[in-house]
């Protein structure tokens, strides 16, 4: 690893990130589990099958696995996409949510279509004169077309279409595939959109910055040990060139000025791997594809434009202008590298409130990693775009606080935003992400001045960035469809939260009343529902002390709190599992009580049963303590580990009397090695006064 010198180049640099693997092939791959996160599945059976006969769907329906994600508690959430008879559905995405047991729970159907048979499957439109039609709709030059009989189930009632992909390149030289969807019985164009998703920017300064390089004999290579890499196109504009990968003798890359190549390929290299690690470590996803490879960088290094994509669905950004920039901003490349993980999860259309929704999803995550990466040269903050300078005038492209700021965007959701570009329909969810992380009304963060109006009038109370960004993520993994709205986003937000938080969360309260300060009004999801009794003064100070309450009151990771029936409660159903993941895990969970000034005692006990697939008998792989956080300082009552394994529930105690008149927080902290798993569960927890 070294250190490696960027600077500003004066033409242009695309960046494109290749998709290399199958959908289905990584969403079966392993990745690591972060807190909040859920992890990678290998997908069930092709339909016919037990979901296939739990929706009770006719045999010309085929369900077509694409993803399935767990949580730790044993929780499924399986994305499908559909057939009829034999035809492709577009828009017939679904997901179901079941239980560690395998009972459904809930589906959530793509446009609400349970049923997606058309009415006939023999079109009356002949091929070439959809392709035509198509092709009419496309800026490209040299186009090519080719259509495909499919059902169209994205809006409307479910019929037979053709789904035509035409190919080309556009003015700016930036490449085209044009999706339309052309009615197979009228000829008529019901939607079309474009998977090269065009956005702005082609320039990047982030100053000195540190990359994860390999060698190769007596070179070194602009690659990490993910596999993220970074190749010179050469000039070349074509979507299908490979490019040569980037190699230097020194290790030291890029020299800040146009002449040097290697400085647009640093950048590129950068905002991969910055990426890379954002969702890895911080949401638990293991890169685009969730199965821990990384992505191509392409760059173009031109004079008027940047293109970044990835082979599949393709993402580009460019102004095609002649103007000049500095290096693509970390925001901008995160941007265009989440519009990856969006493909590969919730998979939203480019197009109606699902493409505001996308577009907004790359600026949250865009922001995100930016926060992450912690770069001095260009810190967090919420504009996008800032340092690219596109307009000439030192503006961002959007504003967070305030996205109608840039002249276009919608700071509330009406009627009328599934009729804008995605680029201003994405507005209101942006301002959504603020509101909850932030709150409104005026504030400066990291040097920068904000001031978030609300549409209703009211006032939000912010619940911190990180935490939002873990709900937005689980949302787009575990609720949302290709063709979402933003209804089913203020839904899947709140009951994300409820499931991360709990229901009377100051995060599930926060996400709610953001999303109705930006005018999404209430819909099947509310927060609420948990324990409302105060605090205790005496006798138990903990709530909700047997967990039968659900994951109410108690705060940490998603997860543990838990009625799966894997390992069994003391009492009731519900208890708190930590660990039993069989690979790196961190895990807590923790509550806050006040000990009065006038106990005489104070004893915290709980059941604790502990059962291990490890083998030794002299070594702790896994280990899970007890502590007590008070004034910043925190004491480890006591450390058990695997080879304190007894298949059995035993008591523990201990006496917590010197923190009597002080705010305590009790605290229970499990770290599993890397394979093998070991479960510690308690029940029956107790703080107790007397």
């Amino acid at each position: 690893m070294r250190r490696l010198t960027p600077g500003l180049a004066l033409g242009a640099a695309a960046a494109t990130i290749v998709a290399g693997v199958p959908v289905a092939a990584a969403a079966a791959a392993a990745a690591p589990q972060a807190a909040g996160a859920t992890a990678p599945t290998a997908l069930p059976a092709s339909s016919p099958g037990a979901d296939h006969d739990a929706l009770g769907l006719p045999a010309a329906q085929t369900l077509v696995p694409r993803s399935v994600v767990t949580d730790p508690d044993g929780t499924r959430f399986v994305r499908y996409e559909r057939t009829w008879k034999g035809l492709r559905v577009v828009g017939g995405d679904l997901v179901l949510e079941k239980s560690p047991a395998g009972a459904l729970r809930q589906v959530r159907f793509n446009a609400g279509h349970r049923g997606v048979g058309a009415a006939t499957t023999t079109p009356k439109v002949a091929r070439s004169a959809a392709e035509s039609a198509a092709q009419q709709r496309s800026k490209a030059t040299a186009e090519k077309s080719r259509g495909e009989l499919v059902v169209w189930a994205g809006s409307g009632t479910p019929r037979l279409a053709y789904d035509v992909v035409t190919t080309g390149v556009k003015a700016d030289q930036t490449p085209s595939r044009l999706h339309t969807i052309v009615d197979a019985g009228s000829g008529a164009v019901v939607t079309s959109w474009d998977e090269i998703v065009t956005g702005t920017g082609n320039s990047m300064y982030s100053g000195t910055v540190t990359l994860h390089t390999v060698q190769s004999g007596s070179t070194w290579q602009l690659k990490d040990s993910h596999g993220n890499y970074t190749t010179d196109l050469n000039g070349s504009t074509s979507s299908t060139a490979s490019g040569t990968l980037f190699t230097d003798a020194d290790n030291v890359w890029g020299t800040g000025s146009a002449s040097s190549r290697q400085t647009a390929g640093v950048d590129a290299q950068y905002g991969a791997e910055m990426t890379y690690d954002f969702y890895d470590t911080v949401l638990g996803r293991a890169g685009i594809w969730d199965n821990g490879q990384g992505a191509r960088s392409r760059v173009h290094y031109g004079n008027s434009y940047v293109n970044a994509f990835w082979d599949g669905s393709q993402m580009t950004y460019g102004d095609g202008s002649g103007n000049t920039h500095p290096l693509t901003s970390l925001d901008v490349a995160a941007h265009e590298m989440s519009h990856g993980v969006t493909e590969n999860t919730a998979g939203l259309a480019y197009s109606g409130e699902a493409g505001g929704l996308n577009e907004a999803t790359s600026d949250i995550f865009g922001t995100a990693v930016e926060f992450y990466a912690n770069n001095a040269t260009d810190t967090g903050d919420y504009l996008i775009g800032e340092k690219i300078d596109i307009n000439g005038d030192g503006s961002p492209l959007r504003y967070m606080d305030k996205p109608s700021k840039d002249g276009a965007s919608q700071d509330c959701w009406s009627s009328s935003t599934k009729n804008l570009d995605p680029h201003y329909s994405s507005g209101p969810l942006n301002h959504w992400f603020y509101l909850a992380s932030e709150g409104s009304g005026a504030k400066t963060i990291n040097g920068v001045s904000y001031n978030s109006p609300t549409c209703n009038g009211s006032t939000v109370t912010g619940t911190g960035r990180e935490k939002v960004e873990k709900i937005w993520y689980r949302t787009l993994a575990t609720k949302l469809t290709s063709s979402a709205t933003y209804a089913a986003a203020r839904n899947g937000a709140i009951a994300s939260a409820k499931e991360l938080y709990g229901a009377d969360s100051s995060e599930c309260t926060a996400v709610a009343a953001a999303f109705s300060a930006i005018n999404v009004a209430a819909g099947s999801e509310a927060c609420g529902g948990g324990s409302t009794e105060p605090p205790p003064t005496s006798g138990n100070l903990l709530q909700n002390p047997g967990f039968e309450s659900g994951a109410t009151v108690w705060t940490g990771t998603s997860g543990p709190i838990t009625s799966n029936t894997g390992r069994p409660a003391r009492t009731g159903s519900w208890k708190m599992w930590l660990g039993g993941n069989g690979r790196t895990t961190t895990e807590t969970e923790s509550q806050t009580v006040t000990i009065p000034s006038s106990a005489s005692a104070a004893t915290l006990s709980f059941w604790m049963r502990v059962d291990t697939s490890e083998t030794t008998s002299s070594r702790a792989y896994d280990t899970m303590k007890a502590q007590v956080v008070s004034g910043g300082s925190t004491s480890t009552l006591a450390t058990y580990s695997n080879l304190d394994a007894t298949g059995t529930y035993v008591k523990k105690s201990f006496d917590v009397s010197s923190y009597a008149g002080r705010s305590v927080t009790v605290k229970f902290l499990l770290s599993e090695d890397v394979t093998l798993q070991t479960s510690f569960v308690v029940d029956d927890t107790s703080l107790a006064t007397s």
